[in-house]
Parts: C-alpha cells; structure tokens; sequence
C-alpha cells in the first residue's frame, strides 16, 4: 500500500496501478489491452527513485539536517552497521513503528549498531513536533530536496534500510515491524553477521 500525504508529495509516489475494463472489441485488441495492463499492475518495488542506491551497493556521501541533533553526514556513521529508519509524521504506519525502534535502540546489544530516522517531511517542524511528542532519543534528520529519500529508495513509508559498516545496503524493508519483536531480531542478526543481540522480545 502506498501511504500518501493529502496535502504534498503525491508526485513522488509510486501510481496505484488500475485494472483493465472489459472490452467487446477483438481478440487481438483485448490481448494487447491485457498485456498493457499486466506491465501496469506490476509491484510497485520495482519502480525506482531517480538515483537510488540498490542493495549490493554503497550509499553516496550525503548531508543530513539535524531534527533533534547536530546536522551530519552519512559517513561519520562508517564504522558499524547502521539502520536507517525514513518516514513521515503524517504516515500512520511509520508512527505505529516509531516506539519499537527506540526500545531496539536501547535494547542490549544493539550498541553493536546504530539506529537513524530521516524524516520526508515537507515542513520541519511537523517532524519536530512529532518527535518531540514521542519522546524520540535516536537521532533523528530531515530530507531535503528528496536528496536522501531518493537514494533510498523510498518509493513508500516507511521504508528501513539495513546498512553495513562500511557503507554498503544489505536490505531494503518496506512497512511497518515491530522492530524490538522476534521477527524483526532475528533479521538483524542475520544481516549483520557477527551481532550478539538477544531475539527474544
């Protein structure tokens, strides 16, 4: 499902796909209408953001405007595996999900890795207020320009990307997890190899 915000941004979201109507036109014509359709109806993953970095790849250098922080770039977060949360304060999903990322934050263990969340918010302070009413402790950044939510990929929110200490994406989660709970522990230990991180809630 494609979250989009009412009031902005709905050009940057990937199109609801819309299914063919029937037809009494020819055969030949209703084939090549349902071939049309079928290339329109498919995932919306595998539509791209204007210079996304895929998974296998290494994130560019880029500048991130602090929310509850100093500003800083993406390579001083070199160094261990890092977890970039993008999302927005008028996406539902990405509120619900918000807690579980703090308490992994805090999980023990989880200094092994470090938890971001960039907001795609059009005006910074509806993110500020948001974080401030959640009481957030990870820092937090804002995009700007669509610079970071393009070379994420972020075609849908919330997306979680999985990064590696040097750099490079190893995964690409779109939607809402509870990131504290088994399922999503469990992935983290997997993706990061090497991770002592308990995967019992």
């Amino acid at each position: 499902m494609v979250f989009q915000n009412p009031d902005s941004r709905n050009d940057r979201r990937v199109p609801t796909a819309r299914s063919a109507r029937g037809s009494s036109r020819p055969l030949k014509f209703t084939v090549a209408a349902l071939a049309i359709g079928l290339a329109a109806a498919m995932p919306a993953a595998s539509a791209k953001t204007p210079g996304e970095v895929e998974i296998g790849a290494t994130l560019r250098e880029a500048s991130m405007l602090g929310l509850n922080g100093p500003t800083k770039r993406i390579s001083e977060f070199r160094g261990k595996p890092l977890i970039i949360n993008v999302w927005a304060s008028w996406c539902g999903p990405c509120r619900q999900e918000m807690a579980s990322l703090e308490r992994l934050a805090w999980r023990e263990g989880a200094g092994q890795f470090t938890v971001i969340g960039i907001s795609t918010d059009d005006y910074p302070e509806a993110a500020k207020a948001f974080l401030k009413a959640s009481n957030a402790t990870i820092s937090h950044f804002i995009d700007s320009q669509l610079l970071l939510e393009n070379m994420l990929g972020a075609t849908r929110l919330p997306l979680t990307v999985l990064v590696d200490a040097n750099g490079r994406v190893l995964d690409k989660v779109y939607g809402a997890k509870q990131w504290d709970g088994p399922e999503a522990l469990k992935l983290i230990v997997k993706t990061f190899p090497g991770q002592k991180l308990a995967t019992r809630p």
